[in-house]
């Protein structure tokens, strides 16, 4: 079986029934200030949990479905761009997570629908070409962006976010991938205000989409 939450942000996610304080330390991967209080946690109006400090957006080039370079920055600058690292042969968290986004986004007015960007880039670059990557997303949304590159890119461009190194390991005939499974949300501004923890819902998606949009610009 494909082990999805080894690294120890990712096992983080799997606690989000205990306090969001914690939680969202041990996701960002900083303390956060001991002094935060809830509102600081949920931002007004939105169901994410806060990233403390900033994150800015990342400057690196992957490759996109089409063949053509990716730069992150240029081709998402003014959007809400959701940014989430997985595989395609993920069984659970990764098809539940772009589901849920695909859905979330379709409940959404056409304003908010075209300032956003969902950003998928592979961790197993070597299963994932770019037309498996295209087909897979094509099932939740067509106009979600595939990225890929070597692993090393692909390790540079998760270092830009603060996220662990992805891993690859075949053991005793058992392919498995170990990667982070939550979603960066970067607003017009090219900060990262909020993440988004799997088990988060569709409806919350709908809910945070057009505050994403219009909150930070």
């Amino acid at each position: 079986m494909n082990r999805v939450f080894t690294s120890w942000r990712a096992l983080a996610i799997l606690g989000v029934v205990a306090t969001v304080t914690a939680v969202t330390a041990l996701l960002v991967g900083h303390s956060a200030n001991s002094g935060a209080s809830q509102q600081d946690i949920h931002p007004p109006g939105l169901q994410g949990i806060i990233q403390l400090p900033l994150q800015p957006k990342p400057n690196f080039t992957l490759t996109d479905t089409a063949g053509k370079p990716f730069n992150l920055q240029a081709e998402t600058a003014g959007d809400v761009t959701l940014l989430y690292f997985g595989y395609t042969h993920c069984p659970d968290i990764c098809p539940t997570q772009m589901a849920d986004m695909a859905i979330g986004l379709s409940k959404v007015s056409p304003s908010v629908r075209s300032h956003v960007k969902v950003v998928f880039v592979t961790t197993d670059p070597t299963r994932d070409t770019p037309s498996v990557i295209r087909s897979w997303l094509n099932a939740f949304n067509p106009s979600f962006i595939g990225l890929t590159g070597t692993m090393a890119q692909i390790e540079a461009a998760e270092a830009q976010v603060g996220l662990p190194p992805s891993t690859v390991q075949v053991v005793d005939g058992v392919y498995s991938v170990d990667h982070a499974a939550y979603v960066l949300a970067f607003t017009a501004d090219n900060e990262s205000h909020v993440i988004y923890p799997a088990g988060i819902t569709a409806s919350v998606w709908s809910h945070d989409l057009p505050r994403l949009v219009n909150e930070w610009k």
